[in-house]
């Protein structure tokens, strides 16, 4: 049984009824089936109209050389971990997950939960990716980025499925599946090829990144290079909407994307520096190697995560 939507103001309570009535979904108090729609009847025009426009989405992710989305990166107010809680170094994953949820989402913690756990896990990277589609219901995510609901947008497009809800996720950049169901999420990493492409990430002093892709077979598809820093535990308390009053630990958030550069299946190095960010509370970054581009991501072929300290 998933989370009840639970507010104690009536007015508001009212407005939200209101709300799910016009966007299809259960009224204020009823649980779902613990698969939640995204509110595209609200969302869909702004995402679509960017998802459906390969070079709109593109500009937000390539703008020449080295680039930080200034839509992922916002600094919200969360509290970090302690050291202990800093990622473990996974330099050849089984999988990669992309938890697509939100702080708005009554239907979350419980995936959140199970990232977390899979976090732990040696040879999983999972990536927790807030969106901000459900902002309007009363609490804005502080996690969110307005990119992740793009990204999450083009992967439902380009499996021609359409389905986009939290929590929900993906894995390998391919396979999706509702991202609190544990035996179906387990099934999808257990039974996905996993990434092939080698990649390795050295942390050096200075916030300075030696990043290394190696050759792909000869059928892979040309790509591109991102590191993302990450947050390996920030703690939220949640003051409004559906899961207020709560307090939710997320796991391995992803803050930023940096674009390192394309990749043609030869092996390739890269040098960077990951500096600090007010708010990022980044302790480790992540490197994805994906066919496709921003805009239209494909299969995740390489990956790795590296903590900086």
């Amino acid at each position: 049984m998933t989370a009840c939507l639970s507010i104690a103001a009536p007015r508001l309570r009212a407005r939200l009824a209101r709300v799910h009535r016009l966007h299809g979904r259960a009224p204020a108090g009823e649980c779902g089936t613990g698969e939640r729609p995204s509110g595209e009847h609200r969302a869909e025009r702004g995402l679509a109209r960017a998802s459906s426009n390969p070079p709109a989405l593109a500009r937000l992710a390539v703008a020449g050389g080295l680039l930080l989305l200034s839509a992922l990166v916002a600094a919200p107010p969360a509290r970090a971990g302690d050291a202990d809680d800093v990622a473990h170094a996974i330099p050849s994953p089984r999988a990669v997950v992309e938890l697509f949820t939100s702080q708005g989402c009554s239907s979350c913690p419980p995936a959140d939960k199970l990232l977390g756990e899979l976090s732990e896990q040696p040879n999983v990277i999972a990536l927790t990716m807030a969106v901000d589609y459900w902002d309007y219901l009363g609490w804005k995510d502080t996690l969110a980025k307005h990119g992740h609901s793009l990204r999450q947008k083009a992967y439902a497009r380009l499996r021609g499925d359409g389905k986009m809800f939290t929590p929900q996720a993906v894995v390998n950049g391919t396979a999706m599946t509702i991202g609190s169901d544990r035996p179906a999420l387990e099934h999808v990493v257990d039974s996905i090829a996993a990434p092939t492409v080698p990649v390795s990430v050295e942390a050096r002093d200075g916030g300075r990144i030696h990043v290394v892709v190696g050759d792909g077979p000869s059928t892979a598809m040309p790509g591109e290079v991102w590191l993302c820093p990450v947050a390996s535990r920030m703690t939220v308390e949640i003051g409004r909407g559906e899961n207020e009053g709560s307090r939710i630990t997320y796991h391995n958030v992803v803050r930023g994307w940096t674009k390192l550069g394309d990749w043609d299946g030869r092996k390739v190095s890269f040098d960077t520096t990951v500096g600090a960010q007010p708010g990022q509370q980044a302790d480790s970054v992540a490197i994805l190697v994906q066919s496709g581009s921003f805009a239209e991501p494909g299969k995740i072929v390489g990956a790795a995560l590296q903590p900086l300290h």
